[in-house]
């Protein structure tokens, strides 16, 4: 068996929790790690007829900005490229872009930022 690196671990923990975090508020969650071509969407959720593109980020040190400003441009780009895939796939639908920011892992200490930017 191979092991996980620490960072994908902790990615996945992160990601687990955001999706708990947001199915408590009411989300449903559609699909966890969706890859193609153009990169990687973490979760996949529906709020209502909304297709809601989540990107998790853990920073436990914010020396650098935070988890916040790790979603650079040249990230969004990647986001809204494997949004656009999947919509093209699963069919065209409202969707927003949203944002788990963590620095822990604790279900107390998320900020969820909804329309995190635009496509």
């Amino acid at each position: 068996m191979i092991a996980q690196d620490k960072t994908s671990s902790s990615g996945a923990e992160a990601e687990k929790l955001a999706a708990i975090h947001l199915q408590q508020h009411g989300l449903i969650l559609v699909s966890t790690n969706y890859r193609c071509r153009f990169g990687e969407i973490d979760l996949i959720m529906r709020e209502g007829k909304t297709i809601v593109f989540v990107e998790v980020r853990l920073r436990k040190n914010t020396d650098f900005g935070g988890a916040a400003y790790s979603i650079t441009p040249a990230k969004q780009k990647k986001l809204i490229l494997t949004a656009t895939h999947y919509l093209q796939q699963h069919g065209d639908s409202a969707c927003r872009f949203d944002a788990i920011l963590m620095k822990n892992f604790d279900l107390h200490d998320i900020e969820w930022i909804r329309n995190a930017f635009d496509a």
